[in-house]
């Protein structure tokens, strides 16, 4: 399953896509459950992230292949300095069976204003299936995006 971020470019800010790897109490097991451009892919190399140019960003899951103790892949999007969601543009999330099959499901959030950071997205295990639930525009908790889901984030 891909995921793919996408924004129409208003601003010359940086967006970086990130995920994290949860369990039941959304906690990453280790430092190497947080993906970002500087760590792209999770330790078996299950979920991955790929820039596909400077406003389109991909997050690839081998679903068979992520491991039964994470409950939750949480995506979210960042961008660093200055500008905000707002200086953006509208955002496009969308979730299919790849780049070249047609998307399963959509979002288009656009009441992103203040923001430095955005969840997007959840990719749940319930049982043995998967399920994509957009959850583009909510603001993480307060301290949320700086201790990551239990992920020590070092500036």
């Amino acid at each position: 399953m891909e995921g793919a971020s996408s924004w129409a470019q208003r601003t010359t800010c940086e967006v970086d896509l990130v995920a994290f790897l949860v369990d039941e109490d959304e906690q990453a097991s280790c430092d190497e459950d947080f993906l970002f451009h500087g760590a792209p892919a999770s330790p078996d190399g299950s979920v991955r992230l790929l820039a596909d140019g400077p406003a389109e960003q991909t997050l690839a899951v081998r679903l068979g292949a992520v491991p039964a103790a994470v409950r939750k892949v949480v995506v979210a999007a960042a961008v660093d300095g200055i500008p905000t969601f707002g200086d953006v543009g509208t955002l496009r999330i969308t979730a299919g069976c790849g780049t070249s099959a047609p998307p399963l499901a959509q979002s288009a959030p656009d009441a992103a204003t203040t923001e430095h950071t955005l969840l997007l997205a959840e990719l749940c295990r319930r049982g043995p299936r998967r399920r994509f639930r957009a959850v583009a525009g909510l603001r993480p908790r307060t301290g949320r995006a700086r201790t990551g889901y239990g992920v020590d984030i070092e500036e």
